[in-house]
């Protein structure tokens, strides 16, 4: 089995010796990320593109495989490419037979195009006894043969299909599947994000990470030890599903000293604005500490009184480093959509609401004098204290102790109906995509996506036993630890008897 990788378009307009670093960086992470993810593949760098050649031929590897190249940062698209060699001659004199080639595409796209318009579109590199013109109409000729009511559309079709003919070699490409684009991880230089656990700094995260850059994590941790673990979950999910190929850190500050030092001390109309500049200036101080080029934010211009662009302004002259807001013209539907999309919207939804301090009236255009004056009251030893005691973190460790905490959990891989009830964990649209179907006809399952189960599960009958569901059984098994921590014993986690199997 192999898959064809394409380079983000940027990255095949620069320079020869910058298209060959970038593409030997990708070419490592995808070993680093195939390798963690027990994938047995040979990574080969070919100039125009990467290929990916698998053992396994089996579906169930491809769309592993599929799922991972989705993710990684770099690739502007791949495919599954079934290669035969270049057939010369047939029975008819033809100095070509292309006979073997209709065969092969048949068999890839045949059970897809019933009912579509499609178009073919041939590319050809080398001398070859016929035009790629040629063999598009004859493969378009036999698709119409062959597929019930397909036709033509070369201009807008429901599907494409690409055959490339390298030389001597014929590439009959499957399904064409968009990656991240971007650049591969870590060709920009370093860089720390300020993670809430929110939409904004999430998708911020997201956005550096995807254009090459490694980025630690800083918390400010205002909510104690439930907002912690919320936070950490997220940096986790980030680093495994898009930055894998390379160690990240997670560094958590206890902010809570210097928000109480800023209620007790600065005028109300001016707290937002001083609890952003001592924020900068203790991310400066980590930043230092693990030589980043830059600070990240999730901040988007308008969206709160601390964000209008006088406020911005005199924000950024508390810290010598360069401050960047990747949202900075970003709708917050935007921002929720692209949430959405990267898979940390569950997240953000989830995540209590922890506001430092609360202005009555926040002041839009704080004034820099202002502002000198008022930060004179406070102390700069507490800024110095709270970031020395700081914990840091490897995010990929975040994981395995995760796992450590969850292990008290009792899983069962049997259901009483007339005692217990199953509740469907996942978010609505994994829902849709693999409906859950409950193991016996006696058996209620209710859906109550994870980021409200808190609130409702106080209104479920206490006499039952609930046993949260999810595909994986981890994020399962985080709500009842949760839920067990709160004071619930009626709680536990389904796992299915085929994957109890498995683990």
């Amino acid at each position: 089995m192999k898959f064809i990788v394409r380079l983000h378009a940027e990255i095949t307009i620069k320079s020869k010796g910058v298209r060959k670093r970038y593409g030997k960086v990708l070419v490592n992470n995808l070993k680093s990320i195939l390798r963690r993810n027990e994938v047995d593949a040979k990574v080969i760098w070919c100039w125009d593109r990467i290929e990916v050649v698998v053992a396994n031929d089996q579906q169930q590897g491809a769309e592993q495989i599929s799922e991972l190249l989705q993710r990684i940062p770099g690739i502007s698209w791949f495919s599954r490419s079934h290669e035969l060699p270049l057939p010369y001659g047939n029975a008819s004199g033809d100095p070509t037979d292309f006979e073997p080639i209709m065969a092969e595409v048949l068999q890839c796209w045949q059970s897809s195009l019933p009912n579509k318009s499609f178009a073919v579109r041939v590319k050809r590199k080398g001398t070859h006894p016929f035009r790629s013109i040629d063999l598009e109409r004859y493969l378009g000729g036999a698709i119409l043969q062959h597929c019930h009511n397909s036709r033509v559309n070369l201009g807008r079709p429901d599907v494409e299909v690409r055959v490339e003919i390298d030389n001597d070699v014929v590439r009959v490409f499957g399904d064409k599947q968009q990656g991240l684009g971007g650049f591969p991880l870590p060709t920009q230089e370093t860089v720390l994000s300020l993670l809430s656990g929110g939409f904004d700094s999430s998708v911020a995260s997201f956005q550096l990470i995807r254009r090459g850059a490694r980025v630690h994590f800083c918390f400010f941790n205002l909510g104690g030890a439930q907002h912690e673990t919320g936070v950490r979950q997220t940096a986790y999910y980030l680093w495994q599903q898009y930055a894998s190929s390379h160690p990240l850190k997670f560094i958590s500050i206890d902010f809570a000293p210097v928000v109480e030092e800023i209620l007790t001390k600065i005028d109300n109309g001016l707290m937002g604005v001083v609890l952003k500049r001592q924020m900068l200036r203790a991310a400066e101080m980590v930043a230092d500490k693990l030589h980043t080029a830059a600070i990240v934010t999730g901040e988007a211009l308008g969206q709160v009184s601390s964000q209008t662009l006088s406020n911005l302004s005199v924000i950024d002259e508390a810290t010598n480093k360069l401050v960047l807001r990747p949202l900075i013209t970003m709708d917050k539907q935007e921002i929720i959509n692209i949430a959405q999309q990267i898979g940390t919207a569950d997240f953000a939804r989830s995540m209590p609401e922890y506001c430092g301090v609360i202005s009555n009236k926040p002041t839009v255009k704080a004034q820099r004098d202002a502002l000198i004056e008022a930060e004179a009251a406070l102390d700069a030893s507490l800024l110095e204290q709270v970031v020395r005691q700081s914990r840091v973190e490897e995010v990929s460790q975040i994981g395995s102790a995760t796992e450590e905490q969850i292990q008290k959990v009792d899983s069962v891989s049997t259901v009483d109906g007339s005692t217990s009830e199953i509740i469907d964990i996942r978010s609505s649209d994994e829902v849709e995509r693999r409906a859950f179907i409950a193991p016996g006809a006696d058996i209620q399952v209710r859906h109550i996506p994870f980021f409200k189960l808190a609130a409702a599960f106080a209104e479920l009958d206490p006499s039952k036993t609930y046993l949260l569901y999810c595909d994986k059984g981890v994020m399962s098994k985080l709500q009842a630890l949760y839920l067990q921590e709160q004071g619930y014993k009626n709680v536990a986690v389904f796992q299915p008897e085929s994957k109890a199997n498995k683990s």
